[in-house]
Parts: structure tokens; sequence; C-alpha cells
């Protein structure tokens, strides 16, 4: 049997076996299984050294072994090198390989839910410089962003995530400053909890933003948040953030079970009806 997992602590709330699993049934792939893998902390270097052992072709890796999982592995691709953290664990010819596929995943989003969407064509303002923030942030400066707008409600987090992961295109604005970042601007992206169920709106003036610009929010829990319910009232196009968690599982599936799988409207209805599972 070919198997793969989630690795985190805790890991029961992860959506992923839902997409996984969906997929292998979809495409008829024969004896293949995907599941969660509780590992604490201290369990996390056996397990990864262990894993083909245990009977796995792969694994994701989710919060807090991240970072922990890049520093246990000795290949990387070159996302993963650049933030020093690792969401996908892939066997290769040579061993297991580190990957990051949370930056596929974002662009991949935004590309399907808003076609007409060019990082090249305007600033792009990103507010939170959290673990999420960072993938985020390089994808952008690789699509071409020509300049990226950090907005913190602490300012050395972001200039730290600026300057860590080697960004070029950034400039780091106070939460004060907020006009004057979204000025122009093509893309707002929330990479914060703000919004999130039990969490408060995040309420924002977004008239500065250039008319053609796509809001969104990785936030899925609800789908439709408060900012994103504000920028549709105001003509903006938006994308949720379910998106990004059903892409950025593409490219793994594909190196673990080899078959390229889709992201569809029953994919996203598939998981939206089961998010209690």
């Amino acid at each position: 049997m070919r198997k793969a997992c989630v690795i985190g602590w805790p890991v029961a709330h992860s959506r992923s076996p839902l997409i996984h699993n969906f997929w292998i049934e979809k495409y008829g792939i024969p004896d293949a299984l995907y599941e969660r893998l509780a590992v604490e902390p201290e369990n996390l270097a056996g397990t990864i050294a262990r894993l083909n052992e245990l009977g796995y072709v792969g694994a994701n890796v989710t919060v807090p072994h991240k970072e922990a999982a890049f520093a246990l592995l000795t290949r990387h691709d070159p996302l993963a090198k650049r933030l020093r953290a690792v969401n996908t664990i892939v066997t290769t010819d040579d061993g297991l390989e580190g990957r990051n596929t949370d930056g596929y995943g974002f662009i991949a989003n935004l590309k399907s839910g808003a076609p007409g969407w060019k990082a090249a064509a305007a600033p792009a303002v990103m507010i939170g410089a959290g673990g999420a923030a960072r993938a985020i942030a390089a994808s952008l400066e690789e699509e071409g962003a020509p300049e990226l707008r950090i907005v913190n409600r602490t300012k050395e987090r972001a200039e730290a995530l600026a300057r860590e992961i080697g960004l070029t295109n950034a400039h780091i604005y106070e939460w004060e400053e907020l006009p004057r970042a979204l000025e122009g601007a093509g893309l707002l992206v929330n990479t914060t909890t703000r919004g999130m169920k039990g969490e408060n709106d995040l309420t924002l003036d977004l008239s500065p933003l250039a008319v053609e610009a796509v809001v969104t929010d990785i936030v899925y829990t609800p789908l439709e948040t408060g900012l994103l319910r504000d920028a549709k009232a105001a003509g903006f196009a938006i994308v949720d953030g379910l998106g990004m968690l059903l892409h950025q599982a593409v490219p793994g599936f594909e190196a673990w079970f080899g078959t390229r799988p889709e992201v569809t409207d029953e994919l996203r209805a598939h998981v939206l009806g089961n998010m209690g599972a």
C-alpha cells in the first residue's frame, strides 16, 4: 500500500485527509491511503528518519513542525531553502526531500479565483508577518510584484521577515500608515487570523486601493470573512482562503501517487461539507 500522511502536534484538526483521500478515490489509485500522524516535537526526528520504514511514501508537515522538519532534512527545494520551512516531504532516488508548496498554493488560488490578476501590474499589500506570511511574501516577489508593502502591528517583526527571507521589493509600514500603504495597490492579502471564527473582523477603509484590485484572505472559516464581505460590497474582486489549502496539496499528491490532481468545485464542496471531519 502507498501511504502518505500529515505530521503535526496536534493534528486532528487537519483537513488534508479530506483532500487527498478524495483524490485517491476520484482517480482510482489502488492501495493508497492518506492519514493523520500525531507526532510530539521530541519524536519528530525519529519519525522522519523512519518515514519510509513506517510505510509512507511522503508526508505533509504542519504546525509546529515546519521549521524543525527543514533542519532535519538535507535536501530541499528552492522555496523551502529560502523560507527554512518545509510543508511537504517527498521520497526521491536520493532520499527524503523537503519542499514548500504554500507559495504555490497561494498564487494558484489567486490565478484561479481572479483570472485577470497580474502580480507585476501594481504593488501588493500584505497584512501580517507571521508564519504564513513568509511563503506568501516570497511567492509574490517571485511572481513579479514590483513592490510588497508589509503592514504589521509590530514593525520589527515585519522587518525581520523581509530580512530573513531576503526580500528585495519590500517596504514596511506601521499599522497607522495602512491607508498610505493601500494607495494604488492591486492586491490586498490578510495573512492574520483576524476574521476567523471567534476572532474580530478586520475592518478597513478599502477606498485607496486601485479600482481593479483583488482582495484575498487566507482565513477560510468562515469562507467569506468580514474583510471579503466588505471588499465585495465595495466592488472589488475577492478570493477566499480555501483555495490556497486545496492548491498547495497538488504538488505533493502528484509526487506521492503519480497523478496530478485538479482542484475542482466538487473538491471544494466535499471539503466544505466535511469541515468537522
